[in-house]
């Protein structure tokens, strides 16, 4: 029985506000993959961290998750990464979870960054998802939210967190020291996956995406400026026989979110 999941994860430079020309980079790179089960993008991967949501949005419908559908079933692998939709008179950065089979789950992200007035454009996520794949169970995270561990808290008994973020240098070092720590303190593999290059703002993005194992253990080589695909190999038995031996969960302290 096959316990490992395979990932990718996809660190470039972003087109600034170019759905079109984001998508067809992205295919280039999804031309260069094989035999993986999951795909892993950037926040915001069609435009950028964009703060202008009106031109740029898209339904549940849309271009883009037509796109992701028909790669996640010509790849034969889920591919996960953050758009901007639109439901009602809302704008949302929305990680959408896109499976082979057509299957379609959301999180809409929690803490939008009122420093760069994302919370002005953007309304903020209510719900934590757990997405059930291939025998892992995985919660999709953005960004911002890596700051914030009761969010992220493990009471789902999760083993996979992904952040997928538009992280900017100044503050990488933060970047690197929570990734470990949301995987050390959730007894949980942490994937996160940040941009390169400089955006319309002149914000500079190094990348330094990075698989982390449950012990806070770095799975890959820190992946700094380059645009790349970087593989990773998820175990899901030696999870459960580290988790059976440290059981560390058990013993967290009860309380709710409100």
């Amino acid at each position: 029985m096959k316990t490992d999941l395979q990932i990718a994860i996809i660190q470039t430079d972003l087109i600034w506000e170019n759905p079109f020309e984001n998508k067809a980079k992205f295919d280039q790179f999804f031309n260069k993959i094989n035999d993986v089960d999951l795909i892993i993008l950037p926040e915001m991967f069609t435009t950028g961290f964009s703060m202008t949501p009106k031109p740029f949005a898209e339904t549940m419908k849309g271009e883009t998750i037509k796109w992701m559908l028909e790669n996640a079933k010509r790849m034969n692998a889920a591919i996960i990464g953050s758009i901007i939709i639109k439901v009602e008179n809302e704008f949302y950065n929305r990680m959408l979870f896109v499976d082979p089979n057509g299957n379609i789950e959301h999180y809409d992200k929690r803490h939008t960054f009122t420093l760069a007035g994302e919370h002005k454009e953007y309304a903020s996520g209510t719900k934590k998802l757990v997405v059930n794949y291939k025998g892992f169970k995985i919660c999709p995270m953005v960004c911002y939210d890596l700051r914030f561990p009761v969010w992220s808290r493990n009471v789902e008994n999760y083993d996979v967190l992904i952040y997928s973020a538009n992280w900017p240098k100044p503050r990488i070092n933060a970047w690197k020291t929570l990734l470990k720590a949301r995987a050390i303190e959730n007894m949980s593999f942490c994937i996160g996956v940040n941009r390169v290059g400089v955006d319309a703002n002149d914000y500079e993005y190094n990348g330094n995406s990075i698989a982390i194992d449950f012990l806070g253990n770095e799975m890959t080589e820190v992946a700094e400026n380059s645009e790349e695909i970087i593989y990773a190999s998820l175990s899901k038995e030696k999870l459960i026989k580290v988790r059976e031996k440290l059981p560390f969960l058990e013993d967290q302290d009860r309380f709710s979110i409100n």
